[in-house]
């Protein structure tokens, strides 16, 4: 069975926007997030925003087994030390067979190749799951903030490299 990680191109984008709406959406129904009560959340994702990512310099990354996109993962660069893993999503149907954790992994490494000394993801902080999965990943809890625009707690965690 193979597995591969590439890097995402802007002929890309109408991929990556499917993957992250559909990894997202059983979040979204979860936590009652909505186009009106969070349209910045990922399931509201739309090609657009992919592609204005992907110029801003947002380097995305498509998980594809057996030829088949399956999940996705993005790495914000913040500054010299930091990078932002965002986007980390697995299709529901392709989950529990390790493709997250080799997401996760692979953002590790390519932060170690830009000398990067951290990686922090911020998640819902209600999402205890979620939660746990990161700190099984080696992320470590930071703090916990509330945005006026967003319906829910966010919290941030990192990982020291």
């Amino acid at each position: 069975m193979s597995t591969i990680i590439r890097e995402a191109t802007k002929q890309d984008s109408s991929i990556l926007t499917y993957l992250i709406k559909k990894s997202f959406s059983d979040v979204a129904e979860r936590f009652n997030l909505t186009l009106q009560n969070a349209p910045s959340h990922p399931s509201n994702c739309t090609e657009d925003w992919t592609i204005k990512a992907i110029e801003k310099g947002i380097k995305f990354y498509i998980l594809e087994h057996e030829n088949i996109p399956c999940g996705c993962v993005a790495l914000d660069q913040a500054n010299a030390e930091i990078c932002y893993l965002e986007r980390l999503g697995v299709l529901p149907g392709c989950r529990n067979n390790g493709f997250g954790k080799a997401l996760v992994n692979h953002i590790i490494l390519e932060a170690k190749k830009l000398k990067l000394k951290r990686i922090e993801i911020g998640i819902i902080a209600e999402n205890l799951i979620l939660k746990k999965w990161y700190i099984n990943q080696g992320f470590i809890e930071k703090s916990t903030v509330k945005f006026e625009h967003l319906p829910f707690l966010v919290l941030f965690m990192y990982i020291t490299l």
